[in-house]
């Protein structure tokens, strides 16, 4: 099993930043791509952002690219996800999963292969 718990949400003010972080244990936290996702008030679950075991390749949403950043520290065995410029429709509770994965590939933006999920962090942006 593999324990991931995310942390760094809150109240923000349209056009501010907050940074996530997921902090994984319990299994080999350099062998799973990870992936950031979200999901607001009575709407499905929706992919924001994933990367690679390695860092190296990273893939966005349409409607966050440009705006957030994912990277991680496999040293420390976490995945961050920076947010800027946020807006009102940003508002959900975050989700970091891990997806084991072969290969340099980002993780998939598809919820049903990801492996473990944390238990989410609520970010509000106010207008």
């Amino acid at each position: 099993q593999m324990q991931l718990v995310e942390s760094g949400g809150g109240l923000v003010q349209a056009g501010g930043s907050l940074r996530l972080s997921c902090a994984a244990s319990g299994r080999t936290f350099s062998r799973y791509a990870m992936g950031w996702f979200r999901q607001a008030p009575g709407k499905e679950r929706e992919f924001v952002a994933a990367i690679s075991w390695s860092g190296r390749s990273t893939y966005y949403s349409d409607s966050v690219k440009g705006r957030f950043t994912i990277s991680r520290d496999n040293a420390k065995n976490t995945v961050y996800l920076q947010m800027n410029s946020l807006k009102p429709e940003d508002t959900a509770v975050y989700y970091c999963a891990a997806e084991f994965k072969a290969g340099n590939a980002p993780g998939s933006d598809m919820a049903t292969e990801y492996n473990y999920w944390g238990q989410g962090t609520q970010v509000t942006v106010s207008s």
